[in-house]
C-alpha cells in the first residue's frame, strides 16, 4: 500500500533538501556538497539547483566542469578545483557517478586547503560514503554531507500533493494515494507521471481527478490490483472473480508474480494492523506508517472481514502459490487456475 516535498525525513542526521535550497538561495554557499543515497531524485535536483543558482548561463562555458566517476581521476578533479573562475565569482565542478571514484580519501588534502571560489558537487547514487572515514568528517565540517533516502509509503502522498501544488494544480481526494500505490517510491518516475497528468488537463482545469489518473496512467477503473484488493477486503465475491478472470485473460499485463507480491504486501499490512495499540483510524495509520485515507479505504474493511488467524493462513497460501507458479511441488497447474484456487482460499 501504499513528492519539492515538505517534511522530508531521513534516517541519518544532516541537512534536508529544503534546508540546502534555502541556504543556496540566501547565498550561503559551501565549498563542497557531497550528495549521496538511494533516492536519486533529490541528488539530481540539489546538483542542478546549485549550478543554476550560482552560474548564469553565459558563465557556464568556462566555469562549469563535469566529471564522471568511472572515468575521472580524483587527483585531476582536485587539480581542477584549485583553479580560479573566469569572469565569474565561482567555478562549479560537478562529479557525477561519484560512487565509482577511486581513492576518494585523496580529497582530504584538498579539504585542508580549500579554494574558496570553487564549489565541488559530488553525486553519489545507490549508496553512501562511510561517515566514519576522515574524508566524510572533513566534508561534513567544511561543507554539506547530504543523504537522500527513499521515501516511506506514508511520505509519498504528501510528496505528490506538494509537487502538484507547485504546479498550481489540486489533486482530488484519493489521487495522491492512488499515484503512490501505482507508481511507488521511484520519485523520478513519479514526477514524470505527474507532469503527464498536468499536461493532459483541459485548458482552465486545475484539478486532477481519479478518472484522469485512470485514463492517462494506464490504470483500468475496474480491473487493476487496487480494485482487486478493495474487493477482497470487503469480500465482494462477484467482483473479485470478475477481476481474476480479466487478469487471466490479460496475463501479459497482469503477471501472477506481480499480483501475488501486491496481495502479500496487502495482507502483511493487515496482519500488522491487528497488533496496533490503538485500533482507531488514526492509531492504525500511525502504527502502519500509512495515511488515514489508506487505512479507511484499504485496512478497516479488511479487518472487519478477516481474523488475524485467517490472515496468517492467507499469507502462507500466497507464498505457496508463488512457489507453485515457479514449478515447486511439481505443479503443472496454469497460473489462472492457481489464482482461482488462491482466491477461493482467501474468500472462504
Amino acid at each position: 500500500m501504499a513528492g519539492g516535498y515538505t517534511g522530508f525525513k531521513k534516517k541519518a542526521t544532516g541537512p534536508t533538501y529544503e534546508q540546502i535550497v534555502r541556504d543556496v538561495q540566501a547565498g550561503n554557499l559551501k565549498p563542497i556538497y557531497y550528495l549521496m543515497g538511494q533516492e536519486s531524485y533529490y541528488i539530481d535536483h540539489v546538483a542542478d539547483f546549485i549550478v543554476n543558482a550560482v552560474l548564469e548561463p553565459e558563465e557556464r562555458d568556462f566555469n562549469l566542469m563535469t566529471f564522471f566517476g568511472a572515468e575521472a581521476d580524483i587527483d585531476n578533479i582536485i587539480t581542477a578545483a584549485q583553479a580560479f573562475p573566469m569572469a565569474a565569482q565561482h567555478l562549479v565542478i560537478v562529479v557525477k557517478e561519484a560512487q565509482n571514484l577511486k581513492h576518494i580519501e585523496h580529497l582530504e588534502y584538498y579539504l585542508r586547503k580549500i579554494q574558496p571560489s570553487t564549489i565541488l558537487v559530488f553525486c553519489h547514487k545507490n549508496g553512501t560514503l562511510d561517515r566514519r572515514t576522515k574524508v566524510a568528517t572533513l566534508i561534513n565540517k567544511e561543507g554539506v554531507l547530504f543523504e537522500s533516502a527513499k521515501l516511506r509509503d506514508a511520505q509519498l502522498p504528501p510528496f505528490v500533493r506538494a509537487y502538484l501544488q507547485r504546479k498550481r494544480v489540486v489533486p482530488q481526494a484519493g489521487v495522491p494515494e492512488l499515484m503512490s500505490e501505482y507508481v511507488g517510491a521511484d520519485l523520478n518516475r513519479m514526477v514524470s507521471e505527474l507532469d503527464k497528468l498536468v499536461l493532459s488537463l483541459p485548458e482552465g482545469e486545475k484539478q486532477i481527478s481519479i478518472e484522469l489518473v485512470q485514463r492517462h496512467i494506464g490504470i483500468s477503473k475496474n480491473y487493476n490490483i487496487f480494485e482487486l484488493q478493495d474487493a477482497i477486503g470487503c469480500k465482494d465475491v462477484l467482483k473479485v472473480n470478475r477481476i481474476v478472470k480479466y487478469f487471466d485473460e490479460n496475463e501479459k499485463d497482469n503477471p501472477i508474480q506481480r499480483t501475488l507480491a501486491s496481495l502479500f504486501k496487502y495482507f502483511a499490512n493487515l496482519m500488522v494492523a491487528f497488533y496496533a495499540p490503538t485500533k482507531t483510524k488514526q492509531g492504525i495509520a500511525t502504527w502502519l506508517g500509512l495515511t488515514e485515507w489508506q487505512v479507511e479505504k484499504n485496512v478497516l474493511p479488511a479487518m472487519r472481514s478477516y481474523s488475524g488467524v485467517k490472515v496468517m493462513q492467507i499469507l502462507a497460501e500466497i507464498r505457496r502459490t508463488d512457489a507453485r507458479s515457479k514449478g515447486a511441488e511439481g505443479s503443472h497447474t496454469s497460473n489462472g487456475d492457481l489464482m482461482k484456487e488462491l482466491i477461493y482460499f482467501i474468500l472462504h
